[in-house]
């Protein structure tokens, strides 16, 4: 999916990326006003991720937005999970988590920085446009806690599928 995150839903991006979403986040591009946020996201065929009521209302179609109602990072994954969007980590990650750029792999044989494992060890991605090192370590399994967290909350017969 192609989503374009307000202001006010930046604690999701990375979870959206790693999840295979091209998630880009209006904090990085220094979008702050609505007229746009909207501009953006029609020239760029986004969905518009927000918590901005009237500006979710002025998205064309209801395809357009989505609008988030909690302010906490977790809700609004369980709001986005509910509202359809796929929240399951990839297998092979295609975005950056840092700047939504195209991760590629990393030759086993290529040098990594003194932060990053051995890529003849752990497989190992690089940014092609901030060349940051990701890989699949503890981020990765409390982002996977957390969104399986998700789909035992909304299954839960005790409470009804409400988080």
């Amino acid at each position: 999916m192609r989503l374009l995150v307000d202001l006010m839903c930046g604690g999701i991006v990375s979870y959206l990326r790693m999840c295979n979403h091209d998630a880009a986040y209006a904090g990085d591009r220094g979008l702050e006003a609505d007229d746009d946020l909207l501009a953006v996201a029609r020239a760029e065929s986004r969905t518009l991720v927000t918590r901005d009521v009237a500006l979710a209302a002025r998205a064309t179609r209801a395809t357009d937005a989505i609008l988030l109602e909690s302010r906490e990072t977790v809700d609004q994954l369980a709001e986005l999970s509910d509202a359809g969007v796929d929240l399951s980590l990839a297998d092979r990650p295609r975005f950056c988590g840092r700047c939504n750029g195209r991760l590629e792999g990393v030759d086993g044989a290529e040098p990594t920085p003194e932060y990053a494992p051995d890529p003849a060890e752990t497989e190992v991605y690089r940014c092609r446009d901030c060349r940051q090192h990701f890989w699949r370590g503890t981020h990765w399994d409390r982002v996977s806690r957390t969104l399986s967290r998700l789909d035992r909350d909304s299954d839960d017969p005790l409470d009804g599928g409400q988080r």
